[in-house]
């Protein structure tokens, strides 16, 4: 276990931003889930922004790499111009 103050506090920073960002992680994978099982395009339309800000969020924070996010948007984009 920890012995210096600094230690300590740097533990419980990194469980409370781990918390956070397992949150906010796991909603954008439902939003992305979401978006996927849209069958209407004019829905789907509607939600990618939200969806490609929550990505990029993660991104900005390191939290999923800038590469990943990329790929992630254009895979979204490719299903959104492949509804009828």
């Amino acid at each position: 276990m920890a012995n210096h103050q600094s230690s300590k506090k740097r533990i419980r920073q990194t469980v409370t931003r781990n918390l956070r960002n397992r949150y906010y992680a796991k909603t954008t994978r439902n939003a992305i889930k979401a978006l996927r099982l849209t069958t209407e395009k004019a829905a789907a339309s509607e939600l990618y922004p939200k969806v490609a800000s929550m990505i990029d969020k993660l991104a900005k924070k390191n939290i999923i790499h800038k590469n990943k996010a990329a790929n992630l948007k254009a895979s979204l984009a490719n299903h959104i111009n492949s509804l009828a």
